[in-house]
């Protein structure tokens, strides 16, 4: 019997999230579907399909009459409208059609970048998730933002587009480098402070068997993340309101990528990000000091930095000031008004912003 969790919304979505040890129930779990795809494409990158590409293109073989390949260079860099032009020469070259099928293998670029591709060659083709990374497993494979970085900034062309299936074989987990999977804890401990206080202690009391990878503990996790995240998609599908929550920690965070060219990871610049806007909710008294000295200190405990050295603050707030985030002006800040219940916040100032990327860049011990 397969875990799996249901993503719907009357008359626009409904795909399951499907947990499994290996990549054994994939084919059972497309026949479910009895999509009309004679041809698949699988779309990776350089570092995943190496691992995992053979596997999975077995189990797909026997499902497709054909199973095509694209895979590009891994990591953020690739990450423009230049792949997804390779991509659409691909299937164009290979003759899919609207009724074919894409299937993301990878981690979060390699998902926006195929939803990406999904939603726009031949005006939308199915698509499906396979998330190998924890982060992609416990955000980005849901709920159907895609898309691609333009200029280096982050995210800035993409769309809507929810896949027909998202399937994560949680053994994928135990190859990741100490890094990455520090950086699938950053989006983890994300939602516990903006939607769950009970499941924020929760990871504190349940560190030592994270980071040791413990299978039923990091399943429960990641159930219990995608529970949350599903919560809030299905009522705000295309970010009008509510699911603007999930940006908590991005609006630094995407600003210090930005900066920093990409050369630190996304996990690691939203937990600064979080921090800084932990930093500007306490000063505002919404959270005591006790509690965020707390945060801080569970942000570090699962090795994600909590110093940022090198970006000067006004170069930090330029970029923050060209993010996706600002509507009609402002910025769409997300803080807290308390552990597990946050706030869209359209009047944080410079000076609040400024004071808290300062507390950043101060060398401190936590």
């Amino acid at each position: 019997m397969m875990d799996y969790l249901r993503v719907h919304r009357q008359g626009a979505f409904d795909y399951k999230l499907i947990w499994q040890k290996d990549f054994s129930g994939i084919a059972g779990a497309l026949k479910e579907l009895s999509l009309p795809a004679k041809k698949v494409c699988i779309v990776s990158d350089s570092s995943v399909y190496p691992l995992l590409g053979e596997e999975l293109r077995k189990e797909l073989d026997s499902l497709f009459d054909q199973v095509t390949v694209f895979v590009f260079p891994a990591g953020e860099a690739s990450k423009h409208l230049g792949t997804i032009q390779d991509i659409y020469r691909h299937l164009i070259e290979n003759h899919f059609d609207r009724k074919d099928l894409l299937v993301a293998l990878g981690g979060g670029v390699v998902g926006d970048m195929t939803g990406f591709a999904a939603a726009t060659y031949l005006r939308g083709i199915d698509f499906i998730q396979v998330p190998t990374t924890l982060l992609a497993q416990v955000d980005s494979s849901i709920g159907g933002k895609t898309g691609v970085d333009f200029d280096q900034y982050k995210n800035m062309v993409g769309a809507f587009c929810q896949p027909r299936l998202v399937y994560m074989s949680l053994s994928s987990l135990q190859s990741l480098s100490p890094e990455q999977f520090a950086c699938g804890m950053a989006e983890v401990i994300k939602t516990g402070l903006i939607y769950d206080k009970s499941y924020y202690h929760w990871l504190q009391e349940h560190r030592e068997e994270i980071l040791a990878r413990d299978t039923k503990i990091l399943a429960a996790m990641i159930r219990r993340s995608c529970e949350i995240k599903s919560q809030v998609v299905e009522q705000d599908p295309t970010e009008q309101g509510l699911r603007a929550i999930l940006n908590f920690g991005h609006t630094i965070g995407h600003a210090v990528e930005k900066l920093m060219d990409f050369h630190m990871l996304h996990g690691q610049c939203v937990a600064l990000g979080m921090i800084a806007a932990a930093y500007i909710s306490q000063k505002r008294g919404w959270l005591s000091q006790e509690e965020f000295r707390q945060l801080e200190a569970v942000i570090g405990s699962f090795r994600l930095p909590v110093v940022l050295e090198g970006l000067p603050a006004s170069a930090i707030l330029t970029a923050a000031r060209s993010d996706k985030k600002v509507e009609q002006g402002k910025l769409k800040f997300i803080l807290l008004r308390g552990l597990g219940e946050s706030v869209i916040d359209r009047t944080v100032t410079e000076q609040e912003m400024t004071e808290a990327v300062c507390y950043l860049q101060k060398e401190r011990e936590v």
